[in-house]
């Protein structure tokens, strides 16, 4: 692929009046209009997917999402619907040969990422929704931990709050609360802050858990009704990871008066990572202090945005580069399939109340 020529891209779940496709995707698109064109957006009517296309500038409008993922015109398949859908698309974009970038979680289960994850073909770039690991300050901790600035690695301790899973929410997000749909407190927010413990530290070889639901039942807001909870509102996390360091996670739903903190000790040096996100540590700008540096973050591959879109567009940066020089470094769906398992290695610890290994 000419590295002058745009690559086309399709977003599955466009919608002009809300959500993460019209809060992140397009500003991020937008942002790299070198790199990329919106070609094409879905959504659930034909209605909802014009008026996002006149919104968004896209070329073409579809009610159908598998349409839209076999539309020859359409290189990049972006994957913002709802977990239970993922799979479908994902599939049917494989399938026709098209690259995939799919948002975390990449399916409700183990099955459905082991069966994607293996549909990938050679020819197939694809990326999972993991922004946090694109994040400048993440990607500067990891490097000094790489590269041995701090010393060996001895204890993290992390806590990761979000807006979500409170005493409340927006009808659009009562699917969040059912286990069965596989996007709940301990996918989202455990998952995006799992990826980056890992990315820094280590894979986890042993793992302690105690996941809760604090708040049985929740109000839908604008309505009357009342549900119930059966996902986790509330998460703890001890583990050993590879590298020797021994972890403590917190997740915490429903919290907005403490920001995110990642602190990392090492025999040489520490550094800390904080973040103000209502959405969770991975939704805007990341902060990085360090013994060993003077306060600063690595620089953004793209600026001039704000919250949702950052880390978005700086993964988008990457994939671009990576598609056209056809290298692999983004996070894809093999490393999607591996925090799939971590997650059911930490609810079976906390089901269990024993050592996960």
């Amino acid at each position: 692929m000419s590295t002058h020529r745009k690559i086309h891209v399709g977003i599955v779940g466009a919608n002009a009046e809300r959500g993460w496709a019209r809060d992140a995707h397009v500003p991020a698109l937008k942002a790299l209009a070198q790199d990329f064109e919106l070609s094409a957006v879905s959504a659930r009517t034909q209605d909802i997917a014009e008026q996002a296309r006149v919104a968004f500038g896209a070329q073409q409008a579809f009610a159908d999402s598998l349409a839209l993922a076999r539309a020859p015109e359409v290189e990049l398949v972006v994957v913002a619907v709802k977990v239970p859908e993922h799979r479908a698309v994902v599939l049917a974009a494989l399938q026709a040969g098209k690259h995939v970038m799919c948002e975390w979680p990449l399916g409700r289960d183990v099955a459905e990422a082991d069966e994607m994850a293996a549909a990938v073909g050679p020819a197939s770039h694809v990326m999972i929704g993991l922004q946090g690991l694109s994040a400048p300050a993440i990607r500067q901790a990891m490097a000094l931990v790489r590269e041995g600035a701090i010393g060996k690695p001895t204890v993290m301790r992390v806590f990761s709050p979000t807006a979500g899973w409170g005493a409340q929410a927006p009808p659009a997000y009562a699917y969040l609360q059912d286990k069965r749909n596989g996007a709940t407190l301990e996918t989202i927010t455990g998952g995006h802050t799992l990826a980056a413990m890992e990315a820094i530290i280590g894979r986890y070889t042993e793992i302690d858990a105690r996941s809760s639901i604090l708040r049985r039942t929740l109000h839908i807001q604008g309505t009357d009704e009342t549900i119930e909870r059966s996902c986790a509102d509330h998460v703890m996390v001890l583990g050993q990871h590879e590298s020797g360091c021994v972890s403590t996670l917190e997740v915490a739903g429903g919290t907005t008066f403490k920001p995110f903190m990642l602190e990392l000790e090492g025999e040489a040096g520490w550094l800390r990572i904080t973040g103000n996100n209502p959405g969770g540590y991975q939704t805007g700008m990341l902060v990085l202090e360090s013994s060993v540096t003077s306060g600063g973050t690595s620089e953004l591959i793209t600026t001039g945005l704000n919250g949702p879109p950052i880390n978005v567009a700086e993964s988008y940066a990457r994939l671009a580069e990576d598609i056209r020089s056809n290298t692999k470094t983004v996070p894809d769906f093999d490393a999607a399939r591996q925090l799939s398992r971590l997650l059911n290695r930490i609810e079976r610890a906390s089901e269990s109340g024993r050592r996960e290994v």
